[in-house]
């Protein structure tokens, strides 16, 4: 078992209509539909899936791995064409349609349907269409899972957290946001799944995996960004706190660009 042979899977739902995995409530996949592919969402949604999702996925370091983009088959042809348009450079994509169905049921499916080695270990990691990795990720993962094997061994499946990275927002101004280290969430989380084993990582509620698993956590290098913006679903219900991002100097941007191949210049053109 080395981890040079396991399949590195990464998944993004992108405005997927799925039935539950939302914490905004709809009453019928039709109401849900119409909330996600609202034009102003949308434009939001694909700039910040531009700015931050995609450079680091160009970048990566060690460029064998898949990602698994997961939209519905009733997305307008508009925004389909675009997110296919954004997607064209980058020979790791997959995008997949799927009609609205229960959350995890259908990601399961998705994720099982592009292993190709079912004995084999696979390491899954889940992202939201404005988050980012870093570009050392897919490299540093499979150092972690090499250093991992004996839990692997012993374990149908483990967690590996790299819990140290940014909480940001793109900005007409350029890159706002701050360091930060927290546990389990869902940008450089991952899991490790025995060969045979067809949960996935998008089985698990992310902050609940240390319920399930062995958790590993990873600090010293930053490896994750969290996108911010006022339309996350996350951002949608009562009592949510604000959250302060002081704007970005030039060291923080070198800084981005360096470890995110995230540029402010960019950034700032694509919401000037």
């Amino acid at each position: 078992m080395d981890s040079r042979d396991m399949q590195v899977i990464g998944i993004c739902r992108f405005s997927y209509p799925a039935i539950g995995g939302f914490q905004v409530d709809h009453t019928t996949p039709e109401e849900r539909m119409a909330y996600l592919y609202s034009p102003s969402r949308m434009e939001q949604r694909f700039r910040a899936f531009e700015a931050f999702t995609l450079p680091p996925l160009r970048a990566q370091t060690d460029p064998d791995f898949t990602f698994l983009v997961v939209i519905g088959d009733a997305m307008p042809a508009l925004f389909r064409d675009r997110l296919h348009d954004q997607l064209a450079d980058i020979p790791q994509a997959v995008i997949q349609e799927h009609a609205p169905g229960p959350h995890r049921a259908v990601m399961k499916s998705a994720i099982n349907s592009v292993r190709t080695d079912n004995n084999a270990h696979c390491l899954q990691f889940r992202m939201d269409d404005d988050d980012a990795v870093g570009v050392r990720y897919v490299e540093r993962l499979r150092e972690a899972a090499q250093d991992l094997r004996p839990l692997m061994r012993k374990n149908r499946h483990i967690a590996i957290d790299f819990n140290q990275g940014y909480i940001a927002a793109p900005t007409p101004d350029g890159i706002c946001g701050k360091p930060t280290v927290e546990h389990l969430w869902t940008a450089a989380l991952a899991m490790a799944v025995r060969p045979g084993t067809d949960v996935s990582i998008l089985n698990f509620g992310h902050s609940k995996l240390g319920r399930f698993m062995p958790v590993t956590s990873f600090t010293g290098e930053d490896m994750f960004v969290r996108g911010h913006s006022d339309n996350n679903d996350s951002r949608q219900t009562k009592g949510v706190r604000p959250v302060h991002l002081p704007a970005f100097d030039k060291e923080d941007e070198a800084h981005f660009k360096r470890v995110f191949n995230i540029d402010a210049d960019q950034v700032r053109a694509l919401f000037a």
